[in-house]
């Protein structure tokens, strides 16, 4: 009696489908974790603070001698006094802000939800950080990085340095204790930027007056006086190039709704493409979403001339500037603009630009157009 045979037992269990799952191309694996950050890395934060207190012994015997001995005014000394040490306030309470506040945790399990049926459910901070008029995208799925074993949110970035993802990652500074400026320390830094240049602006205007008075009245006035004059004219118009230009640098990221990294990486665009149409050159495949190595030179330049009108969360500068300096009332930003604030939502989902899908799909054909021409 013959049997039919049968398969063994313990049959090898079959492969498991692929996980839906767009590892990030901007990290490697050879990477180690970074150590603990050694007390050498708190020097640029020291080198900062002292460049910010260094002009204020001069600025003060300027003060007494020029303004309040010679000119005899002491209502211009008071209100240069105080205009100068309110602004150097306002800038060290941003500083302050920024190393004392985490710049964006990635903690997927406690994100805030801001549907209409969780409203009720709110606290009283996410109820204000709500907003009706600009109703942000889900996040995109799929999104994994390989260094954290954890989901990453839209605009989110792993930092080498900080051995972490961060929420809508602008850049890493070493100046500002070795951190990263993310999601909730923005708004700080751009309001640090503005009280440093307002406060260098007014240091330079206020002591070029002073020397012009000093060469045309030359017995007016002490002979140390002018020297400290002349040494705070040139400090504050050095300080003006150089925090002046960062300054507006990023007044106009916050204008067209950019980060640093999404600025100065045009190849970022990839990640949001819509699957591309279909491919004959079966020589130059590309991916979908297609990576960067991959593209040849001509798909690169059509990438990079892409970049430069294709903003996928600009939403309208009053809009950029609400969502990212955090305000929703009339003039609101006259009292952020004082004080500072906080950014605007939870930094794991934004608004994205109504045209973004159309010009996002232009992009995709244009790269395969491009490769059967070549």
């Amino acid at each position: 009696m013959s049997t039919a045979r049968k398969g063994p037992l313990l049959a090898p269990p079959a492969d498991p489908p692929p996980r839906p799952v767009r590892w990030d191309d901007d990290e490697d694996d050879d990477v180690e974790p970074p150590k603990r950050k050694a007390w050498y890395s708190y020097l640029p934060l020291l080198a900062a603070v002292i460049l910010m207190l260094l002009p204020h012994p001069s600025l003060l015997i300027v003060l007494v001698n020029y303004h309040l001995l010679v000119l005899n005014s002491p209502a211009q000394f008071l209100t240069h006094l105080a205009i100068t040490y309110t602004l150097t306030f306002l800038a060290f309470s941003s500083l302050i802000l920024i190393l004392a506040r985490d710049p964006g945790p990635v903690d997927a399990d406690k994100a805030p939800e801001t549907t209409a049926g969780s409203l009720d459910d709110m606290d009283f901070m996410q109820a204000l950080l709500a907003t009706e008029d600009l109703e942000p995208q889900t996040q995109a799925p799929g999104r994994w990085c390989k260094k954290c074993a954890a989901s990453k949110p839209e605009r989110t970035h792993h930092c080498s340095t900080c051995g972490r993802c961060v929420l809508k990652m602008d850049h890493h500074c070493f100046w500002l204790g070795d951190r990263c400026i993310g999601h909730r320390t923005y708004s700080a830094f751009i309001h640090l930027l503005t009280c440093i240049t307002l406060l260098s602006v007014y240091v330079a205007a206020l002591c070029v007056e002073a020397v012009y008075f000093a060469f045309t009245n030359p017995l007016a006035i002490d002979e140390n006086t002018p020297l400290h004059d002349i040494y705070l004219a040139f400090y504050g118009i050095i300080m003006t190039l150089v925090f002046g230009s960062f300054w507006i640098y990023h007044l106009y990221l916050v204008t067209t709704n950019q980060t640093t990294l999404e600025h100065l990486s045009p190849y970022l665009l990839l990640r949001h493409l819509p699957p591309l149409p279909e491919q004959t050159d079966q020589s130059h495949f590309l991916s979908n979403p297609p990576l960067e190595h991959e593209l040849s030179y001509a798909q690169r330049r059509v990438v990079r001339e892409a970049h430069f009108h294709l903003r996928i969360y600009d939403v309208g500068w009053r809009k950029n500037w609400g969502q990212v300096v955090g305000w929703d009332r009339p003039w609101g930003w006259l009292h952020r603009l004082t004080v500072g604030g906080g950014g605007k939502g939870d930094g794991r989902t934004f608004p994205h630009n109504p045209r973004a899908d159309d010009l996002l799909a232009r992009l995709a054909a244009e790269i395969v157009a491009v490769d059967k021409h070549e």
